[in-house]
């Protein structure tokens, strides 16, 4: 068969709305219609529409379920473990259902082990066609401006993100300055002064639209490492640092 459209096949279109659950074990498509209900689990039918994790006993027979109501799609967890959701975003089988947004969503049901079992989730739009791209031009990270200071900076602070550990946490300020120290003599490396450049590109980057949050109410308390977390995180993602640059670890005198 060939990558032509619905349109040029005779087909006809997708309705907007239309709702699109995979697994490694195949798929189901619903149309937005009330009284809708998509589920999945380890089960198999009339119980569950899509399998996952067939042969994972942490992975409950009904593990979840999608229904549309109020013209849009929502997912609700029915199982023991936890779904895990983009950004992090965690569901138990007493959290409110989510809505889902037009567009991709991925959902991982948590196994035994480290296993993790991916349910894909695609709710289409009204321009959605999702023509193929294969020798469109690849669209590059959004990388965010760091002078050079800067960048040295917040490679000592976030050397272990860098090495990619697996769970990774940034150097202390007083960390940050030893080495510092030692590999710019005579530069103004204070704690305090590490401190306010980092605050510094922290209101820059959240003034541009940095995909985490990078402030807080400071009313409201809450740790301000978790802030350099969501920093480092997020430049690492984004390639604006990447591991060539600990290469600056080893300019010392």
């Amino acid at each position: 068969m060939t990558g032509t459209d619905s349109r040029a096949r005779g087909v006809a279109p997708i309705p907007a709305g239309t709702l699109h659950v995979r697994t490694v074990y195949g798929g189901v498509e619903a149309r937005p219609e009330p009284g809708v209900t998509i589920r999945f689990g380890r089960g198999q039918r009339p119980g569950v529409d899509v399998c996952v994790g067939e042969d994972d006993l942490w992975v409950s027979r009904r593990h979840g379920e999608l229904f549309y109501r109020r013209r849009r799609w929502w997912l609700r967890n029915t199982g023991r473990q936890l779904l895990r959701l983009p950004r992090g975003r965690l569901m138990h089988a007493t959290t409110e259902p989510v809505p889902l947004a037009v567009g991709y969503t991925p959902v991982f049901v948590r196994g035994s082990g480290f296993r993790e079992h991916l349910v894909e989730l695609y709710v289409t739009g009204h321009d959605d066609e999702r023509v193929p791209r294969r020798r469109a031009v690849t669209l590059p990270p959004r990388r965010w401006p760091l002078d050079d200071d800067e960048r040295l900076l917040l490679v000592v602070l976030g050397q272990r993100y860098l090495l990619y550990e697996e769970v990774p946490r940034p150097l202390s300020y007083r960390q940050a300055a030893e080495q510092l120290a030692y590999l710019r003599p005579g530069g103004d490396w204070r704690e305090r002064r590490i401190e306010h450049r980092i605050e510094a590109v922290r209101r820059r980057l959240h003034a541009g639209g940095f995909p985490y949050p990078l402030t807080h109410d400071k009313s409201a308390g809450g740790p301000s490492g978790d802030l350099l977390h969501n920093l480092l995180r997020g430049l690492v993602e984004s390639t604006t640092l990447v591991p060539p640059d600990l290469e600056l670890l080893e300019d010392g005198p």
